[in-house]
């Protein structure tokens, strides 16, 4: 009998400290995630975007405040940045994480035509609450097949999750996406990481409505440094 009790205490207690892990989780203070923007040079969407998949309803709001863990920082500034193409056309790959978020020239790096990507090593896993990204924001257009994915080993071989995809007819060969385009702004355009563990982002994009080349202004990845 004593025996069938301290079995039942012991599967209690594991319980209860289950739902206390559970609940303490769920009860984790969030506050607005603080981004500084760099100065607006358009304004307003712009009506001439033929063949791009807008959100119709939602393409002309500012973004919401968006809200994550207490004590979430910036985890991506002046970390390595890697790249599908390792001789940029115009600038270097470590503006991409410099700071600068200016439309201007000067600011922003040039890669080759075709799909292409640029890869952030956060130097340790993290989780992962939002990735803010500019492409360029001196003129409106759209970029095409926008992917963002996160995985454990620099090669993305290992554990990748995509937390982001509007390429809606599968043109970069990485499945459908179900997310809209959007015009580029001074806003930037914020993906909700979810807290995932990982420790490398990588962004794709395949042109844009402008021309066929690619462009990073600034990425910048918040999150907290895993446990």
């Amino acid at each position: 009998m004593s025996r069938k009790i301290s079995v039942a205490v012991i599967s209690f207690l594991l319980v209860a400290v289950g739902m206390v892990f559970i609940s303490g989780a769920q009860d984790e203070k969030k506050v607005e995630l603080q981004v500084k923007l760099p100065k607006p040079l358009f304004i307003g969407t712009p009506t001439n975007m033929k063949g791009v998949n807008l959100d119709p309803v939602n393409k002309d709001k500012k973004r919401k405040a968006f809200m994550v863990p207490e004590g979430t920082e910036l985890l991506s500034a002046k970390k390595t940045v890697t790249s599908s193409d390792s001789a940029p056309v115009v600038g270097s790959l470590d503006q991409v994480t410099d700071g600068d978020k200016e439309g201007s020239d000067g600011s922003f790096v040039e890669l080759g035509p075709g799909k292409q990507w640029v890869q952030i090593d956060l130097g340790a896993p993290a989780n992962i609450y939002a990735v803010i990204f500019w492409h360029y924001h001196s003129m409106a257009r759209v970029y095409r097949d926008t992917i963002v994915q996160v995985a454990d080993d620099p090669d993305f071989i290992t554990n990748v999750r995509t937390i982001f995809n509007n390429d809606n007819d599968n043109t970069a060969g990485m499945g459908v996406g179900k997310e809209y385009e959007f015009v580029e702004t001074s806003d930037g355009w914020l993906v909700d990481g979810k807290g995932e563990k990982a420790r490398y982002v990588r962004l794709y994009s395949n042109g844009s409505t402008a021309s066929e080349m690619n462009h990073y202004i600034e990425v910048e990845v918040f999150g907290k440094t895993a446990k």
